[in-house]
């Protein structure tokens, strides 16, 4: 995979250790955390020790302003925990000052691009809470259709978990289909 990608705004490059920083204030930030730890704090050590060396092994991309070069976010393209590799998940995860502004749907629909164009993907899909409407609304503009709801057994459960867990996805020839319009 190549090591950065560009959209109009956007910037998606690998991830650095120097990146700890952002990471540890983005992952402290209540209001984007809400719908993945309900808002608890993450401490630097589990940044420096867990975070940072999952992100730099691949699959992450550190989602940088094209202008001003500000951390953004976040986004990822990988496949899940012992799936297929022609199936990656989608994930994605942007400060406060970012959303609303249409980054999470550039940045994704740059990564789908990548996925079914250059990596062979059969399928691209995504999970989050069923009640985090933000997140569901971006799969939606990305081309991304309700699949199913599911469950998730919460270690310690968070607001909104007892709604469960919603999947998106798109398929190669759906993706393929749309290009041709």
């Amino acid at each position: 995979m190549h090591s950065y990608l560009e959209t109009d705004r956007l910037i998606l490059r690998r991830f650095a250790e120097s990146d700890a920083d952002d990471l540890f204030h983005l992952h402290n930030d209540p209001e984007v955390m809400r719908y993945l730890n309900g808002g608890k704090p993450t401490p630097r050590e589990v940044i420096l020790e867990r975070t940072v060396p999952r992100f730099v092994s691949g699959g992450f991309f550190a989602a940088q302003e094209r202008r001003s070069g500000e951390f953004l976010g976040w986004f990822h393209l990988r496949p899940a925990e012992g799936g297929p590799e022609e199936e990656p998940e989608l994930g994605y995860r942007l400060h406060k000052a970012a959303w609303g502004r249409g980054y999470a749907t550039e940045g994704s629909l740059a990564l789908i691009d990548k996925a079914f164009a250059e990596l062979g993907a059969r399928r691209v899909f995504a999970q989050t809470m069923a009640v985090n409407v933000g997140s569901r609304r971006v799969m939606e503009k990305c081309g991304l259709r309700f699949v199913r709801p599911f469950r998730l057994d919460w270690p310690e459960p968070i607001e909104g978990s007892e709604h469960g867990e919603v999947e998106y996805e798109l398929l190669r020839a759906d993706w393929e289909a749309a290009r041709r319009r």
